[in-house]
């Protein structure tokens, strides 16, 4: 059945990318709602942004969705991942400015404070998107692809020169909690390289070695190293999983990126949205829909590093 969090949910920060003061609240919502984002700074006009693929607008390292009337929320890809390996369909987010907290640079905030809520189910079913024949795009740096699978399974391959990060690869089934058990701790990385140039563009104006892991060659900069040695291909994964959110519904499939990122994610959905042969809608039975990431997680099996 489809699922909303029990009672609202705070969190305070800044924007990684705006350095912004930011605060975003996450509040229950009715069966078939969906996910809407809601400028609660924005006096008048349409301040609802929803949650979907086809709302998306480019935008370098981070996601950001926009409505017909030009309001936007960035960097929505934690929080979004955050909602759905929780198994949460419906929501609510209020956020007072134009980009999400960053927080420590992973979902296991948003995540805690989710199952500290608690998950109320609702009285309709869950409809979810079945993959049914390969869909895939490239570019000159990577390739992404989902194709038929049981549940919603990973892989993801990075290969930086830093050799602190190197090359990582990683194969998760996200069925029953596995994101939460295994990737919403892992934060956002940047090469320190990197970081004057980001700033110079206006990014990264908020980040610090607290909310990003940040490595230079073969050290790692940020305070107390990493929380996984493949920390980095994780959180690539994370950022995946809340991409594909943008969906609208589960994915019931079988993901691969090849030094992936937010845009190439969201080509692929848009991909598979315009081939009608290449997925269909269903309706979850009670055994799909116990498959499904956050099905039956409990608040305790978030990692104590987080």
């Amino acid at each position: 059945m489809q699922t909303t969090i029990r009672s609202a949910i705070s969190f305070q920060g800044v924007g990684l990318h705006s350095g912004r003061p930011a605060r975003l609240t996450i509040r229950p919502a009715s069966a078939e709602h969906g996910i809407w984002f809601k400028r609660t700074d924005i006096a008048l006009g349409d301040t609802l942004v929803p949650a979907l693929w086809d709302a998306v607008e480019a935008s370098p390292l981070c996601t950001r969705i926009v409505n017909r009337a030009g309001v936007s929320v960035s960097t929505i890809e934690h929080v979004m991942a955050a909602l759905a390996g929780c198994g949460i369909h419906n929501a609510m987010i209020e956020i007072d400015g134009p980009e999400c907290p960053i927080l420590d640079g992973s979902s296991a905030p948003f995540v805690r404070g989710i199952l500290s809520r608690g998950v109320r189910v609702l009285a309709a079913p869950v409809r979810a998107i079945e993959v049914l024949n390969p869909v895939s795009v490239h570019t000159a740096k990577g390739w992404a692809q989902l194709a038929p699978g049981r549940g919603l399974s990973m892989d993801f391959h990075i290969d930086f020169s830093d050799s602190a990060i190197g090359v990582q690869d990683k194969t998760l089934s996200l069925a029953n909690g596995t994101f939460v058990r295994e990737l919403c701790d892992s934060r956002t990385f940047c090469r320190a390289a990197d970081v004057d140039a980001m700033r110079a563009a206006g990014k990264a104006l908020g980040g610090t070695y607290e909310n990003a892991v940040v490595v230079d060659g073969d050290r790692v900069l940020s305070p107390g190293g990493l929380r996984h040695a493949d920390e980095a291909v994780r959180h690539k994964m994370l950022d995946a999983l809340g991409d594909l959110a943008l969906a609208g519904a589960p994915i019931l499939g079988h993901y691969t990126g090849h030094k992936a990122g937010h845009a190439l994610t969201n080509a692929l959905l848009r991909e598979l949205f315009v081939n009608a042969d290449a997925y269909r809608v269903v309706l979850c039975d009670a055994a799909m829909a116990a498959s499904l990431p956050g099905a039956g997680v409990e608040r305790h099996e978030i990692p104590a590093v987080a």
